[in-house]
């Protein structure tokens, strides 16, 4: 199941054609995040880092869009590396994360500001053309028995209004878009630089923690007590917990029989020794 997801998953990813890495991320990442869910990290994992391999570089730095995909595909990287044990790379890929995320804050704001005047200035060109026809024509609406002219006349302002009414609309819509867009680039930047923060920090506390207990051995073994015991915790959360100690020792048995059984998996029977051949009696 999890070679089969992980074939679907690197599937859609490659057959996207031309769509941007946004609309591609957007196709991956529903089955990515129910991988997740399953305790498929390592799939995940593959299948985000063989994207970020044929795409992330090739992201063009004023697709602003585009860029916010990358953050996001950055930040599942590393999500899968945390659940996958591999604390180490899940920094990376957080540290990545945040890079680009004030990157494209960076390139993003002075170009939204410059769209964001043009509206601006539109809005107030509008606003007083406007301003100008509205009392010629409700003089006009006002007037008794109109000519053939005045109601023509009518009829243009009346166009003219729904015109500028029409742009105004579309500036202000696009004034929220941007202040919208500025909104997810800046919470972006934020929790990126959170997240890389705070796992660096947590490494080096895991560091200083088995030096103070005096080893990789003695640390793994007081973690795994907790963890055996901790079954009120979500799942999720101690099997991220029993890989990660598994990676700081991959001999440990004890540490997989935790990780197996926590993923439901049946450990191997113990294979049948045959029994030896008893040797005939000598004859008298």
């Amino acid at each position: 199941m999890t070679r089969l997801g992980f074939l679907l998953a690197c599937a859609l990813a490659t057959n996207l054609g031309a769509q941007s890495l946004t609309d591609r991320f957007k196709e991956v990442r529903g089955p990515w995040e129910l991988q997740l869910e399953r305790g498929e990290a390592a799939t995940v994992r593959k299948g985000v880092e063989a994207l970020l391999g044929r795409e992330g570089l090739t992201v063009n730095p004023s697709d602003y869009n585009d860029m916010h995909a990358l953050v996001a595909l950055r930040g599942l990287a590393g999500r899968a590396c945390v659940s996958d044990g591999s604390w180490e790379d899940a920094v990376v890929h957080f540290q990545k994360a945040r890079s680009a995320a004030e990157e494209n804050l960076a390139t993003a704001e002075p170009f939204l500001a410059k769209t964001r005047m043009e509206h601006e200035l539109k809005l107030k060109e509008c606003r007083d053309a406007m301003a100008k026809q509205a009392p010629r024509l409700k003089e006009i609406e006002d007037a008794p028995g109109l000519t053939q002219d005045q109601m023509k006349l009518r009829q243009q302002l009346k166009i003219f209004m729904d015109e500028q009414q029409a742009a105004i609309t579309h500036s202000e819509r696009a004034l929220k878009d941007i202040e919208g867009i500025l909104l997810r680039l800046r919470q972006a930047k934020e929790t990126t630089a959170k997240t890389a923060t705070d796992w660096q920090a947590f490494l080096v506390a895991e560091q200083a923690e088995v030096a103070e207990v005096g080893g990789i051995s003695l640390y793994v073994a007081g973690k795994l007590e907790q963890v055996k015991s901790d079954d009120a915790r979500p799942r999720p959360e101690r099997l991220t917990y029993a890989r990660r100690l598994l990676k700081l020792e991959p001999s440990n048995k004890d540490v997989l029989r935790l990780v197996n059984g926590l993923l439901g998996k049946e450990e191997d029977a113990e294979p049948v020794k045959p029994k030896k051949k008893k040797k005939p009696a000598p004859k008298k």
